[in-house]
């Protein structure tokens, strides 16, 4: 069921315009990595690991003075601070407000963060050991304000790519 808006034209006359849907989305993204789950936890809660998965394509500028997201599940649901998402390292295309609200030491956290582009935010990322390896899981669940289908596709590519990243390091 879409949503429509009233439009009048004329005096005495309404036309009816249909609003686009706004839709939630699910993306998940799998890697096996040849590391142990202790180093990836570390990787995934450093910001040098983060800026090293986003590069080239994003930058996050973390609050001043953040080196790790907090690992022992200190401040869950408070944002620690205010994130700028720059397109290319200098283009500032979105504002988070940090917020973890799950952290489970070693293995687990999520992240549900208000952002400017989104309606609602939720990025999980889980460690398990898989073999030789850990696998790594990021479960997504979004809903942009705008371009629905753009987003999506941008958001999918993207975490393909902090995966190609995370296994070019550890590879």
């Amino acid at each position: 069921m879409s949503v429509q808006s009233v439009v009048e034209c004329w005096p005495n006359r309404i036309f009816y315009q249909p609003r686009p849907t706004i839709r939630t989305v699910r993306v998940q993204i799998e890697s096996t990595i040849p590391a142990s789950p202790a180093e990836l936890w570390d990787w995934s809660t450093s910001v040098r690991g983060v800026h090293a998965e986003m590069r080239p394509i994003l930058k996050l500028a973390f609050p001043k003075g953040m080196t790790h997201i907090p690992r022992d599940g200190s401040g869950l649901g408070r944002p620690l601070g205010n994130c700028t998402f720059l397109l290319l390292g200098f283009l500032p295309i979105d504002l988070s407000r940090l917020t973890f609200v799950e952290v489970e030491p070693g293995r687990r956290f999520v992240e549900q963060s208000p952002l400017l582009s989104m309606k609602n935010w939720r990025h999980e990322r889980t460690l398990t050991p898989d073999g030789e390896g850990t696998r790594v899981v990021d479960s997504l669940e979004f809903t942009p304000r705008f371009a629905a289908g753009i987003v999506s596709w941008f958001i999918t590519r993207f975490f393909r790519h902090r995966h190609a990243m995370l296994l070019k390091h550890y590879g």
